[in-house]
C-alpha cells in the first residue's frame, strides 16, 4: 500500500472504535493549549491585516473567528490558525519539527462548526490530524526542516486529515484528501529569518489547505496517491528520498499526542532549553543578573538558524533571539508576553547582559536534535566562580510535563485579558466537557 493509502485505513478503522480515554484527554489538553494560544495572537499585526483582507469571507458562513464573528469554514481556518502561531504560544511535537496544534486544531474546529459535530467527533478529528501528520513530519525529518517550515508543510496533512474525519469522508477519499493537500504545502524557513511579521500565516494557509483538500475530496477531487513516496514527489522534492515503509508501524500503538511539548515561555521554542538551564543556575547559586560577567550557550543547530538576532530592533525579532529571550529571563524572572512590549524591549539591564553572552554549536546537544532540546550554559560570575549546568529538556516537554492546572493557568493568564475571566474559565470547563457534552463552538 502507498502512504497516503496506509494513513487513510488506519483513519477508517479508529473511526470504528473509541478512542482510548488517555488519548482523548490528551486531545483536550491541546485543545485548552490552543486557546491559550489563540487568544494573544487576535493582537498581532499579521493577524489583523489578515481579517481586514478577508472581509469577502466574513459575517457569512457556519464557522467562528475567535471572538464570535461568523466566517466561512475556509477563512475561519485560515484566521484562526493564523492568530494560533502569531504570538509564538503554540505546542509542538519534537520528533516531527513542527507546531501542530495551530492548523489541525484551527481546520477541525472550523469543520466542526460547520457540520455541527459533537464534542467526541471534534476530539477524534484532533486525534488523527495530529497522528498523521506528524508520521509525515517524523519521515520527512531533518533534512526537510533545513529549508522548509513544517508548521506549514506539515500541518497541511494534520488540518486535512481533520477536516477528512470531520466530513466523514470514506477510506478512499481520505487518501484523496491527503494527496491533494501534499500539492499545497509550503512554507520557507526563510520567511522568518529577518522579517517574521508573515510567519504565522504558516500556519493558517496550512489550515485552510487542509479544509479545501479535504472538500475537495468528498466531491470526487482525485490527486496521485504516491505523491508521498514517487520519484517527483514529496518525499524527493522537499526532503532526501526518505523511505516510507514503516509509516504506519506504531499506528494506534503509540499515541503521538500523549507526547506534545506545551510551551512554558513565550517565543521561539528552540530557545527554552537555554532558558531553563540558565534559570536553573541562578536558583541553584543565588546570583542576580548584575553578577553575570559572562555567559557562553551551547545549542544544536536549529536555535543558531531559526534564533539568530544578536540585536533585535522589534518584537518580531526578539521572539527569535536566544540572546534577548536569555536575558530577560534572567533579569525578570520569565519571559511572558510582557517581554515583548516596547519599553522591555529596550531594558537596560537585559541589554546590557545580552553584549555578555555568546553561542556556539554544541556537537553533543546538536546530536540528541530532533529528540531532545538541551542546551549548555556556562556562567562566569564576577567574583571569579565559574558555574555550568547541561539541560538536557525544556519543561513543558514529555519529559518535564505541564500539568493539567498548568495548562488551565495559561489559558486564564493569556485568554483572560482578551475575553474575560469568566468567559475563559467557562470556555476551561467546556473544554474538559468536550467528551460528555455536544461540542460548543467558539
Amino acid at each position: 500500500m502507498l502512504a497516503t493509502q496506509v494513513l487513510a485505513r488506519f483513519a477508517h478503522a479508529s473511526a470504528q472504535h473509541a478512542l482510548p480515554p488517555e488519548v482523548l484527554h490528551h486531545a483536550q489538553r491541546a485543545v485548552v493549549d490552543w486557546y491559550a494560544s489563540l487568544y494573544p495572537g487576535l493582537a498581532m499585526p499579521a493577524v489583523q491585516v489578515l481579517e481586514a483582507t478577508m472581509t469577502e469571507d466574513l459575517d457569512r458562513g457556519e464557522a467562528r473567528l475567535a471572538l464570535g464573528r461568523a466566517a466561512t469554514t475556509r477563512a475561519a481556518a485560515l484566521i484562526n490558525g493564523t492568530a494560533a502561531h502569531a504570538a509564538e504560544v503554540d505546542d509542538s511535537f519534537r520528533d516531527a519539527m513542527y507546531h501542530p496544534g495551530a492548523a489541525t486544531i484551527a481546520a477541525a474546529l472550523a469543520v466542526a462548526q460547520a457540520t455541527k459535530a459533537t464534542g467526541t467527533e471534534f476530539l477524534r478529528a484532533v486525534v488523527l490530524g495530529y497522528e498523521i501528520s506528524t508520521r509525515i513530519g517524523v519521515v520527512m525529518g531533518r533534512p526537510h526542516y533545513k529549508f522548509w517550515h513544517n508548521t506549514g508543510t506539515m500541518g497541511s496533512f494534520g488540518a486535512a486529515a481533520a477536516a477528512a474525519s470531520l466530513l466523514r469522508l470514506d477510506e478512499g477519499a481520505f487518501a484523496q484528501a491527503l494527496a491533494l493537500v501534499a500539492t499545497f504545502t509550503a512554507g520557507l524557513q526563510q520567511a522568518f529569518r529577518t522579517e517574521a511579521m508573515g510567519k504565522p500565516l504558516h500556519a493558517g494557509r496550512a489550515a485552510e489547505a487542509g479544509v479545501l483538500a479535504a472538500q475537495l475530496a468528498a466531491r470526487g477531487m482525485r490527486s496521485s496517491l504516491d505523491v508521498l513516496e514517487g520519484e517527483s514527489g514529496l518525499g524527493m522534492a522537499m526532503s532526501n528520498g526518505p523511505d516510507w515503509s514503516a509509516i504506519g508501524a506504531t499506528l494506534g500503538s503509540d499515541w503521538h499526542i500523549t507526547r506534545l511539548t506545551f510551551k512554558n515561555h513565550i517565543g521561539c521554542g528552540h530557545n527554552f532549553a537555554a532558558i531553563d538551564g540558565a534559570l536553573a543556575l541562578q536558583q541553584l547559586h543565588g546570583f542576580s543578573h548584575a553578577d553575570i560577567a559572562s555567559m557562553h550557550l551551547g545549542v544544536y543547530r536549529a536555535t543558531l538558524d531559526i534564533a539568530p538576532h544578536v540585536n533585535p530592533q522589534n518584537a518580531d525579532q526578539a521572539r527569535f533571539s536566544l540572546h534577548y529571550m536569555v536575558a530577560s529571563a534572567l533579569v525578570h524572572g520569565s519571559v511572558r508576553l510582557s517581554a515583548y512590549e516596547p519599553a522591555r524591549l529596550q531594558d537596560p539591564a537585559t541589554r546590557g547582559l545580552m553584549q555578555r553572552i555568546t553561542k556556539a554549536l554544541d556537537p553533543e546537544v546538536d546530536a540528541g536534535f530532533p529528540g531532545r532540546r538541551a542546551a549548555r550554559v556556562s556562567i562566569t560570575l564576577r567574583d571569579g566562580r565559574h558555574l555550568s549546568h547541561l539541560q538536557p529538556d525544556r519543561k513543558g516537554d514529555p519529559e518535564l510535563p505541564l500539568s493539567d492546572a498548568d495548562l488551565a493557568d495559561k489559558l486564564l493568564e493569556l485568554a483572560a485579558p482578551v475575553i474575560g475571566e469568566p468567559e475563559a474559565r467557562a470556555l476551561l470547563a467546556r473544554i474538559w466537557a468536550l467528551t460528555t457534552h455536544p461540542f460548543l463552538p467558539t
